[in-house]
Formats: C-alpha cells, structure tokens, sequence
C-alpha cells in the first residue's frame, strides 16, 4: 500500500513528465480552430457535423507530434497511476452515443453536444493532474457551449468551436504554469527519470 507522501510523488511525476497533458490540449485547440473554419463555412449543420468527426480523427496525431516537439512522456514505467489517463479519456466514448443521437436527429445541436462532451471530459484531469485548471475549464466549456449555442441560428454556431478553442488555449496557459511550479519539485527517482 502506498503512503500518502508516495501517492503525491507518483501524482508529481505525472504532472512533470506528461506536462499536464498539454501536448493533448494544444492538438485539441487547433482541431477546435479548425472545426470553427468548417461551422463557419456555408454548408448545412449535417455537413458540418459529417466533417467535423472527421476532424476529430487528427487528434493522436496531431497529440503525437505535440508530444514530440514538447518532450512529454505518454508511458510512465513504475507509475502505477499512468494507464489511468488513458481510460479517463476513453470515458468520454461512452458519451458518443448522444453525439450520434444528436447527428441522426439534430445536426444542429451536434456541434454543441460535442463541445459539452469534450469540455466534461477535462474534470477528472484536475485530479489526475492536480491542477485546478482542468475543472474550470471542465465547467466553463460545457455550460459556455450550452449557452452559445442554445437559440443560435445555424449561421452563428461556428462561435461555439472558437469558444472551445479559445479556452483550450487559455488552459493550456494555466498547464504550463502549472507544470513549471512543479517541475521544480520533482525530483526523478533514477536515470530514466529526468524531466
């Protein structure tokens, strides 16, 4: 069993190693500024839906690169808290199938039913993590989505995709300091270890 100084340890090097998922965040925020250019574009909501879970499909990617110019570690070997990140963001899968609802019935709520999806998704992250940032940002994009696009024309819910890519942007902001304060309370337990 692992003592409570041992758990904030493993906790730390997550936040340190992985830099706060901020190489998902910054993937996440362009495809959102991209997903905005599409809602932007005169095409009907069922188009703009069909492109936009397209879009979505850049994110390991797009995650992937990001990990590489930022060095951020995805496997943590010994941290028995790592897969954890993983299963919290294939949580948000189980919430696909109101996404499809939404598609199949109304294209028009779709891209606020994603933004509302994607935003909830961050919560449990505060906790992984530590870092507050991630629960703000967890409620200010769900409720921010519901209110935009809750009696906006089709032509204006574009606004929604730019509000998500905008706060994506402002969390990562709040990532990186966070990462930062922390960075300097790690101290890496062996030659693999090194931030």
């Amino acid at each position: 069993m692992l003592s409570e100084k041992e758990f904030i340890a493993l906790k730390l090097e997550l936040s340190v190693r992985a830099k706060n998922g901020l190489d998902f965040i910054i993937a996440a925020g362009i495809i959102w500024a991209l997903i905005a250019g599409i809602w932007a574009l005169p095409n009907s909501p069922g188009r703009h839906s069909f492109l936009t879970l397209f879009t979505g499909g850049l994110m390991l990617p797009l995650a992937w690169l990001f990990s590489r110019v930022l060095k951020t570690t995805w496997t943590i070997p010994g941290n028995p808290l790592q897969p954890l990140g993983l299963w919290l963001n294939f949580a948000q899968l189980f919430y696909f199938p109101l996404l499809i609802f939404g598609y199949a019935k109304q294209p028009q709520q779709f891209i606020m039913t994603y933004a509302i999806i994607t935003g909830a998704h961050f919560f449990p992250y505060a906790w992984f993590y530590n870092v507050r940032a991630y629960a703000v940002a967890a409620g200010a994009i769900a409720v921010g989505s519901m209110l935009l696009g809750w009696n906006a024309a089709p032509e204006q819910l574009y606004r929604i995709p730019a509000f998500v890519a905008g706060a994506l942007l402002v969390l990562s902001v709040f990532l990186v300091v966070s990462y930062r304060a922390n960075r300097g309370r790690y101290a890496p337990a062996g030659p693999g270890g090194a931030a």
